[in-house]
């Protein structure tokens, strides 16, 4: 019986093994994003069928919306989607410190994207009820802006678990990949946002 049981735990640490058990967990993360990308495409559906109804848009009295601390954050935030992929990059390497270095950079990109926003919000000209732009403008951004937080605090939580001696190498880097797909998901609504919000 004690003969079966150890044949069975070595079997299952048996590369073979892993072979006939392939590891999904990319497949699922990408998944949560198809999710969360139907989300994003109800809402931005929902303002383009405003936007294309309604008589005047954005309604009449709507301020003027600034382009350049938008255009900056734009900037900062796709630009930290290259800054990230070299961290993947360094973990295939095998370099952890290198790792650390561009994660550390994507996440303060990150943190000055939301500060900016934070900024943007307390200096704008109208509030959520002031009319229906005003109201989608805020859900959206709002809505991104929560899945930049998240993105961020997942990035902090790999860059904390990467000082664990031998956490993450070439060979076992899944919460890196993820964080890295993750972030590039974020970056591309963002692209689409902007150009709806802003340049529309």
């Amino acid at each position: 019986m004690q003969g079966s049981l150890a044949s069975e735990t070595l079997m299952v640490g048996h590369p073979q093994a892993h072979a006939e058990h392939p590891d999904h967990r990319v497949f699922g993360i990408l998944m949560f994003l198809v999710a969360e990308g139907c989300l994003f495409l109800g809402l931005f559906m929902a303002y383009l069928a405003y936007s294309l109804t309604a008589p005047v848009w954005p309604p009449e009295g709507t301020p003027e919306r600034e382009l350049l601390l938008p255009g900056i954050n734009t900037v900062i935030l796709l630009s930290s989607s290259f800054v990230i992929h070299k961290a993947g990059s360094a973990i295939k390497a095998d370099d952890v410190r290198g790792l650390r270095l561009w994660f550390a950079l994507t996440a303060l990109m990150g943190a000055v994207f939301l500060a900016g926003q934070l900024y943007e919000y307390s200096n704008l000209e109208f509030g959520l009820t002031t009319n229906l732009f005003a109201s989608t403008f805020y859900v959206l951004t709002g809505f991104h802006g929560l899945h930049v937080m998240a993105g961020l605090l997942f990035i902090l939580a790999v860059l904390w678990r990467s000082f664990k001696p031998g956490h993450y190498s070439a060979q076992h880097h899944f919460g890196v990949e993820a964080a890295e797909i993750y972030w590039h998901f974020v970056d591309g609504v963002w692209v689409v946002l902007f150009i709806l919000l802003y340049l529309l």
